[in-house]
């Protein structure tokens, strides 16, 4: 998952400020309507096109009208022909691709360009169940070229985005609460609601027929930056103290370590999921609880409680993030609203927090623009992909009306097992 601290950005030329022939790789390209439907890599493009039910699609900002020709590059076994069609704003053409030793270009002639904005272009196969053939780029000319914008990386991952809430430095903050409900949540979606300095707390979509409740706490020291947990001395480690009914716990790697917990439940599209999670420092460790208000059930449940080491602080760094963490799909939209937040403060009283401010990680500076946040029905607004015309700005700051009333939470006694 997307940790607090942003990744750094890697900036390749994505925007082109001149009239000049545009080659966008084949490896930027989304597969459309199954993802999978045939294999993407960097090294070869598109390859394994074989179902006509699969269509290929790039994604471009043009900021230039005019008239435009388009070129497909691929390969294909000698004297193999394919028959292909590229649709582009509306107009639609074919062609014959005959094969030869090395890469041949496709033209599919010219296209009109009568509105600058984002614009699809969406390859199909006219071949019944055979091969296409091995796209490797799409090649584009004329006026509309013109500072067009593209993602050129092999990561096709929309930006993650966050959203920070700032708290007085001196605040002993004990409980910190939030609601999230999703708008448009694709597969390899997560949603995190309660993020902090140790951990993050939210809801996420596995596949099509698995959606989960997730709550995991980072390891100590080198724990914040390791791949692979066997390299973390136990005095680092995050220990379970308890987890919920149902609910499988562990560790995770890659992203830093620590320990992880989840909650397989089938959370619904457009109803507010309801999470807190509560911070007792102990000594030199902190003990972070997450609890999960389950729908159905109608009382708050324990996800996990782990005991932090070298912590010893209440929480801190609070904000909330949405993530496409898988990019086969990068290219559809994702949006929730995030609404309600309080936090507890030493004692007994809740604090209502009414001001989030925007950022987003390295892909979001250059490669994909099509990241916002803002305010919607009352609650911020977190989205990104589905190439979107607009962005927010880096650090722009919201407010949301304030609802005044704080929450009544009855959380369950932990109990260790």
């Amino acid at each position: 998952m997307t940790p607090a601290r942003l990744l750094p950005a890697l900036l390749i030329a994505a925007t082109f400020s001149s009239h000049a022939e545009l080659r966008i790789p084949a490896f930027t390209a989304y597969l459309n309507p199954d993802p999978n439907g045939a294999k993407v890599s960097k090294e070869n493009g598109i390859t394994n096109w074989k179902d006509p039910a699969s269509h290929v699609s790039w994604f471009g900002e043009l900021k230039k009208t005019g008239k435009m020709s388009a070129v497909v590059a691929l390969k294909l076994p000698k004297d193999k022909i394919s028959k292909l069609q590229l649709s582009v704003a509306g107009q639609k053409r074919e062609a014959l691709a005959k094969g030869r030793d090395g890469e041949v270009n496709v033209s599919f002639g010219d296209y009109d360009i009568a509105q600058a904005g984002y614009v699809r272009f969406e390859l199909s196969s006219l071949n019944e169940k055979q091969d296409a053939g091995e796209i490797t780029a799409l090649i584009l000319d004329g006026t509309p070229t013109q500072e067009a914008h593209f993602n050129l990386l092999p990561r096709r991952n929309a930006a993650s985005v966050h959203l920070f809430y700032p708290t007085p430095a001196d605040a002993k903050i004990t409980a910190f609460y939030n609601e999230v409900t999703a708008v448009e949540d694709p597969v390899a979606t997560y949603y995190m609601a309660c993020g902090f300095s140790r951990g993050y707390f939210g809801m996420q979509v596995n596949s099509a027929q698995e959606r989960r409740i997730i709550f995991s706490i980072w390891d100590a020291a080198a724990g914040q930056s390791a791949k692979d947990r066997s390299t973390v001395s136990k005095e680092n480690q995050v220990e379970l103290l308890a987890k919920g009914e149902g609910v499988d716990a562990g560790v995770f790697g890659n992203e830093g370590t620590g320990g992880h917990s989840h909650l397989i439940y089938p959370w619904k599209t457009g109803q507010a999921q309801r999470f807190v999670v509560t911070a007792k420092p102990d000594g030199e460790h902190t003990i972070y609880s997450g609890f999960w208000f389950h729908p159905e059930k109608r009382h708050w449940m324990l996800i996990a409680s782990f005991r932090a080491p070298k912590d010893g602080k209440a929480l801190r760094g609070l904000y909330s993030f949405s993530e496409n963490f898988n990019g086969n799909n990068g290219h559809l939209q994702r949006k929730a609203l995030y609404g309600n937040q309080w936090i507890r403060l030493e004692g007994v009283q809740w604090s209502e927090l009414t001001t989030a401010s925007f950022s987003h990680d390295g892909t979001g500076k250059v490669d994909r623009l099509d990241r916002f946040m803002g305010v919607e029905n009352g609650q911020f607004l977190l989205s990104q992909g589905g190439f979107v015309p607009g962005f927010t700005k880096y650090g722009e700051k919201f407010t949301r009306p304030a609802l005044g009333k704080a929450p009544v939470i009855e959380l369950p006694k932990i109990t260790a097992p």
